[in-house]
């Protein structure tokens, strides 16, 4: 059951690496959070080093009695799902791009709304000014 909890947080912290710029539309400080945790996630696939909790997995489903696997978490679990036969690097460079882009998206969107903010309660305040 541990090494279970561990999978949900590793598919967890995936969805946080390519959409947590998504929160920052509506919590701004959560891109202090997001951007290392996005640069560690996309060091881990570029640069292949595995991520911690891969080898927590597999020690606990061995303690368990369970084999553990070799390679990454990604390359067990999600490389049928989310990388199809035959991928080449180059493929596996794009989508490291596009979950760039997704990041990128989702930061601007939160810029734009966040200085859309800004300007709207300054309006209020001229607005409330100029009323009194």
């Amino acid at each position: 059951m541990a090494a279970d909890t561990v999978v949900v947080v590793h598919l967890l912290f995936i969805g946080f690496v390519i959409f947590g710029s998504f929160l920052a539309w509506r919590w701004p400080r959560a891109a202090w959070v997001h951007v290392p945790v996005a640069v560690y996630g996309a060091m881990v696939e570029f640069v292949g080093f595995t991520c911690p909790l891969t080898p927590l997995e597999n020690y606990l489903r061995r303690r368990a009695g369970e084999t553990g696997y070799r390679g990454g978490f990604i390359a067990h679990y999600l490389v049928r799902v989310i990388y199809p036969p035959g991928l080449t690097r180059g493929m596996q460079d794009g989508l490291g791009l596009l979950v760039l882009m997704i990041m990128i998206g989702g930061y601007w969107g939160a810029l734009r709304r966040h200085r859309r903010g800004r300007a709207t309660q300054r309006a209020a305040a001229t607005a409330r000014h100029l009323d009194s």
